[in-house]
């Protein structure tokens, strides 16, 4: 599937959501992001809750813009990598700014993936782009259907390339994706928003 990049739509930011495989996924994804990078990146990655994170230490050598382990009260700023840390919810506050939560579970995790791409649709709306990576849950089925039904694009990893295939089925059940696409042709989305608020990306292609 080609990819086809027209003037006028405008990303302001990404979420992404990944479980069961997610680490060799993002291996392959987030070091392929361009420096100019003109929007945040937020990642849901299922951890154990009761380990500290490894992943900001991780990946941040082997990536060409800032990735941390997101705080609460933290400004969202453009070409950041913003990871969830272990047991806590990561929501999108007014500002924009992260929102660390320890609410209830969703889908048996903290953080959830539907929690992020809940809160990022609202605050976004239609200049959200949403991923969903392989996993062995449905979590992110629900957040992902808010990003499509807010206006933003959405974007599934390719089931037969994926590690875990169920959290992508569970997302396509759900309604119908902008793209569904194998990792490397996801990285080239990001040059859709590398420089900035207002350059273009992708045409929706809904299936």
């Amino acid at each position: 599937m080609s990819l086809v990049l027209p003037r006028g739509r405008e990303i302001d930011a990404v979420v992404i959501g990944t479980s069961a495989g997610g680490v060799e996924a993002l291996m392959l994804l987030l070091p392929q992001l361009p420096a100019g990078l003109g929007a945040p990146v937020l990642i849901v990655l299922h951890l154990p809750r009761e380990r500290p994170s490894l992943l900001a230490r991780i990946f941040a050598p082997r990536c060409a813009i800032r990735v941390v382990e997101a705080e609460d009260k933290q400004p969202v700023e453009p070409g950041t990598v913003y990871f969830a840390p272990p047991d806590y919810h990561m929501l999108i506050d007014a500002g924009p700014q992260i929102a660390l939560a320890s609410d209830e579970l969703v889908h048996h995790s903290r953080p959830s993936i539907d929690a992020l791409f809940e809160s990022a649709a609202d605050a976004y709306g239609a200049r959200l782009l949403g991923v969903i990576l392989t996993g062995a849950s449905a979590d992110g089925a629900e957040g992902l259907d808010a990003i499509r039904r807010a206006g933003g694009l959405t974007v599934v990893q390719q089931p037969e390339e994926a590690y875990a295939a169920l959290m992508i089925e569970s997302a396509l059940a759900r309604g119908p994706v902008d793209f569904v696409l194998p990792l490397q042709e996801i990285a080239a989305l990001f040059t859709a928003v590398e420089d900035g608020p207002g350059a273009a990306a992708p045409r929706p292609a809904r299936t």
